[in-house]
């Protein structure tokens, strides 16, 4: 069974109170990866994301790349004195070795059928010791959605490369945890760790909430405290932190 309906992938869903869990989830998560010293960062999110700003008022200057992997005039402009957007398709605007961290929010590697060379391009700006965060779609979620909507007939595999039609018509790639250390030690980098974003059930948060409002906080610590690693049964992302070498 699907941990979340379709249609709540889309956002046109009810499940508001699990959502404001996840968000809640990502954001503790983003605070205790954050560099401890005011760093530079870029942001793959496509503007999707919610980090950056959380980013800034931690003191941390973020390049925010705009529509990412689409074709874009590449222009930086001013968004605030820590944070500046740029409409890019790559990081190709981007020196070597030149960023402090990067964060792959949104389902961004996912979205990117070629995630290797994203990767790449990652590993390539980051400075020796630099971090990257990256989350992607999970192999739980890719089989579900294909059992929910009879979708089959329509899984476009090459190799362990696993395709699937997401509900607005588009393809997400789906990653089991070893394919996602797959992903970061081929561009170089090291992985410290892979995890579910979330464990807790959609069902369980919802019956949690709605009996004490006041719970969230306690809901998102049970829920960072008992993450297990490199487990491919539950979470419909699964997120990882790497580190370059040096």
């Amino acid at each position: 069974m699907l941990p979340i309906p379709a249609n709540e992938l889309n956002g046109s869903g009810t499940l508001g109170p699990y959502w404001t869990f996840y968000h809640a989830v990502v954001a503790e998560q983003l605070r205790t990866w954050l560099p401890a010293e005011p760093s530079l960062l870029v942001d793959l999110s496509g503007g999707r994301g919610r980090w950056p700003s959380q980013a800034a008022r931690a003191g941390h200057r973020v390049i925010e790349v705009m529509d990412f992997r689409r074709p874009a005039e590449r222009r930086l402009r001013d968004a605030s004195d820590l944070t500046q957007k740029v409409r890019a398709d790559d990081l190709g605007f981007l020196p070597d070795a030149v960023v402090d961290a990067v964060v792959a929010e949104e389902r961004v590697l996912s979205i990117e059928i070629m995630a290797e060379s994203v990767m790449e391009d990652i590993a390539r700006v980051l400075k020796p010791g630099g971090r990257a965060l990256v989350c992607v779609d999970s192999l739980v979620l890719g089989m579900a959605i294909l059992a929910e909507q009879n979708y089959w007939a329509h899984l476009c595999q090459t190799g362990e490369v696993m395709l699937v039609p997401w509900p607005d018509g588009g393809i997400t790639r789906c990653f089991t945890s070893a394919q996602v250390r797959e992903l970061v030690t081929g561009a170089g980098l090291e992985v410290e760790w892979v995890r579910p974003r979330t464990v807790l059930s959609p069902s369980m948060v919802d019956r949690v909430l709605g009996s004490n409002s006041r719970s969230l906080g306690w809901l998102v610590r049970t829920e960072l405290e008992s993450q297990p690693a490199d487990d491919d049964t539950v979470g419909i992302h699964l997120v990882a932190s790497a580190r370059k070498p040096g």
